[in-house]
């Protein structure tokens, strides 16, 4: 009976710190994307003269208004200052952030920008999860369409089946953005693929914006196992996972990994009960034995 009652406890021992183990493991995971990550700049060549310090103060105003918004939406645009110095700036979050995160990736811009562009009438810094950008009166405008950025893995895809999976992907992305007003993420096959279009663009105008990217993202990456295209006004990005099963979006899946980690947490905790009143009962046992 002793043998039997040591067995038991030592097992429920177990149980609790592979509990507990698996909740640490999935509380790091949950937070291993850094939505504040770099991914690209881009800068007027053309400087700011502001002899008079007007520039200044309206992109200080800019800047604080943008930061304090993104703590309430995942898109803002205003100007500020007026007539020659006036400057027009906005902001977008990823459509799957929560608040707190798109304020924490907002918030990094204004300083980066500044170190990364300097003083120039305009400029445009993207992270992972966010970007911002700003432009001063009568600077000159570019098509919805061009493309900023793009970048592809180095690694590509060994046999046959991938553009077609790829594709049709990116067919079920071009339109679950338009129908979703502006952003929209899924998987098929092992592909992940995100769209996104910026906040005051229409749909009918997001749709043609990702089918462009996606263009692009067919004839530049080929059959890289990875890509970001960037337009002006939208961004596309997939990933191909032939090995493991994709990723939900990114924002649920921090959330989802926090709800996991939390009952994870308080099954640990109840199982730590457990054994304390069976080490408990099993030493009153001892006594009564005696």
């Amino acid at each position: 009976m002793g043998f039997h009652r040591i067995s038991t406890l030592s097992l429920l021992l177990l149980v609790v710190l592979s509990l507990v183990s698996a909740t640490l493991q999935i509380s790091v995971a949950a937070k291993s994307v850094d939505y504040t990550a770099f991914v690209y700049k881009g800068c007027a060549r053309q400087g700011l003269s502001d002899p008079t310090g007007l520039y200044a103060q309206a992109l200080a105003a800019l800047f604080g208004a943008l930061v304090s918004q993104s703590s309430k939406a995942r898109f803002y645009k205003t100007t500020s200052g007026g007539g020659q110095s006036t400057v027009t700036g906005l902001f977008q979050c990823r459509g799957d952030l929560s608040n707190a995160d798109c304020y924490n990736c907002v918030s990094k811009l204004p300083v980066m920008t500044d170190r990364l562009c300097g003083k120039v009438v305009a400029a445009r810094v993207q992270l992972y999860g966010c970007y911002m950008l700003y432009e001063v009166a009568g600077f000159a405008q570019i098509s919805g369409l061009e493309m900023l950025y793009r970048t592809c893995s180095a690694t590509n895809v060994a046999g046959v089946g991938f553009a077609e999976r790829r594709d049709m992907a990116f067919q079920v992305m071009s339109n679950g953005v338009v129908t979703n007003h502006g952003f929209f993420t899924t998987s098929y096959e092992a592909v992940y693929v995100l769209g996104q279009c910026e906040g005051d663009v229409g749909d009918a105008d997001c749709g043609e914006c990702v089918k462009t990217a996606i263009q692009k993202a067919q004839v530049e990456c080929g059959s890289s196992i990875s890509g970001q295209v960037y337009l002006h006004k939208c961004f596309i990005s997939y990933n191909y996972y032939p090995n493991r099963r994709p990723p939900s979006s990114p924002g649920s899946g921090q959330n989802t990994g926090r709800t996991v980690a939390i009952i994870l947490g308080g099954a640990a905790a109840v199982g730590f009960l457990v054994v304390c009143l069976m080490f408990a009962k099993n030493l009153f046992k001892k006594k009564d034995d005696y």
